[in-house]
C-alpha cells in the first residue's frame, strides 16, 4: 500500500478543516487501497466546546453507512494526528487492522496504550500502529494553527506549547 499517496489524502482532509477554522485533524479509511470513508475534526471553533466529532469518529461513522460487507481487519486507518484515547479504542472496536499516524499526540494521543493490561475486548485486538508518515507535512498544519491568534481550541495546552516549540 502506497502510504504517502492515502497520508496525502488524509492531509487534504485536514487542510479543509484548517480552512474552516476548525483543527487540522483528518482521517481516511482505506481498504484494498480504496477509500471507503472519510472524516475531518468538527466542532473546535470558538464556543462549539465538542469533543465528539473527532476526524475519526466522522469517519467511522461514514463507514458504518457502507452496505459492502467488508473485513475490517483489512481496513487502515490514516489519521493526520495520533488518535486519542476515544478515538483508538472506536477503531480497536470497528476491528481496524492498522492505524498510520503522522504527528504525535504528545498531549492526548492513545496508541501508547499498552493493550495487554486492558480488557479482553482491547488486549485482543491485533491492530498495528506506524507513526511519523509524512509527519513534517502534518506539524507544519498543526504550527499554522496554533500560531493563529483567531484560534482558540487548546491554545494554551501543553500540544501547542509542545507544537510550537519544534
Amino acid at each position: 500500500m502506497d502510504y504517502r499517496f492515502f497520508m496525502k489524502k488524509t492531509l487534504d482532509q485536514a487542510e479543509q478543516a484548517l480552512s474552516e477554522g476548525e483543527f487540522p485533524v483528518g482521517c481516511v479509511l482505506v481498504y484494498e487501497a480504496e477509500i471507503l470513508a472519510t472524516g475531518s475534526r468538527r466542532g473546535t471553533i470558538e464556543g462549539a466546546g465538542n469533543e465528539i466529532d473527532h476526524a475519526e469518529m466522522v469517519a467511522l461513522r461514514r463507514l458504518i453507512e457502507i452496505e459492502n460487507k467488508i473485513d475490517p481487519g483489512k481496513i487502515t486507518a490514516f489519521c493526520t494526528m495520533e488518535p486519542c484515547l476515544m478515538c483508538y479504542a472506536a477503531l480497536i472496536i470497528s476491528g481496524v487492522g492498522e492505524i498510520v499516524f503522522a504527528y504525535e499526540d504528545v498531549m492526548g494521543g492513545g496508541t501508547g496504550c499498552e493493550l495487554s493490561r486492558l480488557k479482553p475486548l482491547y488486549r485482543n485486538s491485533p491492530v498495528r500502529v506506524l507513526a511519523g508518515v509524512m509527519r513534517a507535512e502534518s506539524l507544519k498544519l498543526f504550527k499554522t494553527y496554533f500560531s493563529n491568534p483567531a484560534n482558540s481550541y487548546l491554545k494554551q495546552s501543553f500540544l501547542a506549547e509542545y507544537t510550537l516549540g519544534l
